[in-house]
């Protein structure tokens, strides 16, 4: 992005080229094909949208003489294409999403920077069956545990939970830990009737209600701890869950998983057995991600759970 000065704020701006051309001396370590898909902001980034994204990044990373693929993405949404993409291809070759924290027009625009470490990953071996990777800042993280966790720092995308899986250091990635269990959803489609309720102090079923008699396909709780709730929402789940709606439970808060510990009303206990499905340590915005993609395969409660809650550590 950069600053128009008729409003005084950024917006979508530079081409692949134009960011390309900031990264000095990227020539004498890459080829690179600058493929202009869209200029659009991270919160015009629609799950329909991603899936496009999806297709695109499958047709180019097929020919054979493609390393890799690099998207650029406005970092409010980007930890989702990710995620998706993550879920939806296999493939060995490294596939990387970035952004860029500060725009153009800011002292210290890190666009560049984030570009040539991403471009150092991709052409590195070590990258190959990793999934897709998001570099920011030097520090490369899997899409399936990243999340942003500042609106303003450089280094604000982090796996709180398991920290980075390395670093690009003097132009070379170096890897401190592999990635033990990956998951694929074989999804070519995306249901996107899925909302998401975080759950607070005091809350009532009315939410649940409105998004069971809406339409919605499937419900995203950000539960409490462990993943309790409070007992005035039960209601409203059990109301869902008639209505053949799939809920998920994860946690709100930014690590931890979700586990059926407790059995007062409300409890993670009493939640398993209403049939909600437990989504781990996925927050909340991945969370439906995965299931939007899982209700594009199938609305069988008992698959449904295998795809959400299959994970080793989840």
């Amino acid at each position: 992005m950069s600053v128009d000065p008729r409003i005084g704020a950024a917006i979508p701006s530079l081409s692949g080229e134009e960011i390309m051309s900031m990264v000095t001396n990227i020539d004498k370590f890459a080829e690179i094909e600058s493929i202009n898909f869209s200029q659009l902001p991270g919160p015009h980034i629609d799950p329909l949208m991603m899936m496009k994204i999806r297709d695109e990044v499958l047709k180019i990373i097929s020919r054979p003489d493609i390393t890799g693929v690099i998207i650029t993405h406005g970092t409010d949404t980007l930890e989702e294409t990710a995620y998706l993409l993550d879920l939806t291809i296999q493939s060995e070759k490294p596939i990387i999403v970035i952004g860029a924290m500060r725009n153009s027009s800011e002292l210290g625009y890190d666009g560049p920077s984030n570009l040539a470490a991403a471009v150092c990953t991709a052409i590195s071996p070590e990258a190959k069956n990793k999934g897709v990777l998001v570099v920011m800042n030097n520090t490369v993280n899997a899409a399936s545990e990243v999340t942003k966790t500042n609106t303003l720092s450089l280094d604000t995308f982090q796996s709180m939970e398991f920290g980075p899986l390395g670093i690009v250091d003097n132009d070379k990635l170096i890897l401190r830990r592999d990635i033990i269990h990956r998951q694929h959803i074989p999804a070519t489609s995306i249901v996107t009737d899925v909302s998401l309720i975080k759950c607070v102090a005091g809350m009532d079923s009315k939410m649940f209600r409105f998004c069971a008699d809406s339409g919605s396909k499937g419900i995203v709780i950000e539960g409490m701890g462990r993943g309790n709730v409070p007992p005035a929402m039960l209601e409203g789940i059990q109301y869902a869950l008639d209505k053949k709606v799939a809920v998920v439970l994860v946690s709100r808060c930014p690590t931890g998983r979700v586990l059926d510990t407790y059995g007062y009303e409300g409890g993670g206990r009493q939640l398993r057995q209403m049939g909600v499905l437990f989504g781990g340590s996925l927050p909340g915005q991945k969370a439906r991600i995965k299931l939007m993609l899982a209700l594009s395969i199938t609305d069988d409660l008992n698959e449904l759970r295998k795809i959400i809650e299959n994970e080793t550590y989840q």
